[in-house]
């Protein structure tokens, strides 16, 4: 960014952080071994939506990727648009694998057509034995993960948040200021 730039208060994008995305593989098994907590075969990609022809040619390129990937991975998908104005690209399957290599697939492509700067985050949906709902978030814009435990209309479990952060501390890049973990209420996961 040049000097004029910085005058005229423009911004260079971020570009979004992605190396530590599969890092969530090996969590998932601290996850379950230490806390019995599963997978729930679904997780999903959240990224702003940009009124362009381009991005509209991008929609349709990831749709057809994900076509493709269904055939050799057996991941179902929808694409939604939720109450915020954000594009959903929603995944299920069974493979824990599957959801992580479909995840990174959709947001390589995502930043490959020049829309990085768009991506929001990238969301794993795990259950504990008694069927409590728990999500791992990843920020493409810090590159961390942050737990997030909904409880109630609401609420959140921050109790049970920080104990997944100490079980998950030398498995993940974490997010260390907890502030920045921002509820994501509405999931369509």
């Amino acid at each position: 960014m040049g000097l004029i730039d910085a005058l005229l208060g423009r911004v260079k994008p971020a570009v979004p952080r992605r190396d530590a995305l599969f890092s969530i593989s090996t969590a998932y098994i601290t996850l379950e071994a230490n806390l019995d907590i599963r997978h729930a075969g679904v997780a999903g990609i959240c990224f702003k939506i940009v009124s362009s022809t381009t991005f509209e040619r991008l929609q349709s390129d990831l749709e057809e990727l994900l076509t493709l990937a269904k055939r050799d991975t057996a991941t179902e998908y929808r694409i939604e648009k939720d109450s915020f104005g954000y594009l959903w690209i929603v995944l299920r399957d069974n493979d824990f694998e599957d959801l992580v290599t479909t995840i990174n697939m959709i947001s390589e492509t995502v930043i490959e057509n020049g829309f990085g700067g768009a991506l929001l985050s990238s969301v794993f949906k795990f259950k504990n034995r008694s069927g409590k709902e728990i999500y791992i978030i990843y920020n493409y814009k810090s590159g961390r993960f942050y737990p997030f435990v909904p409880e109630g209309a609401r609420q959140r479990d921050e109790q049970y948040e920080l104990k997944l952060n100490a079980v998950l501390s030398s498995e993940l890049p974490l997010e260390k200021d907890i502030s920045k973990w921002y509820p994501m209420w509405g999931l369509p996961l």
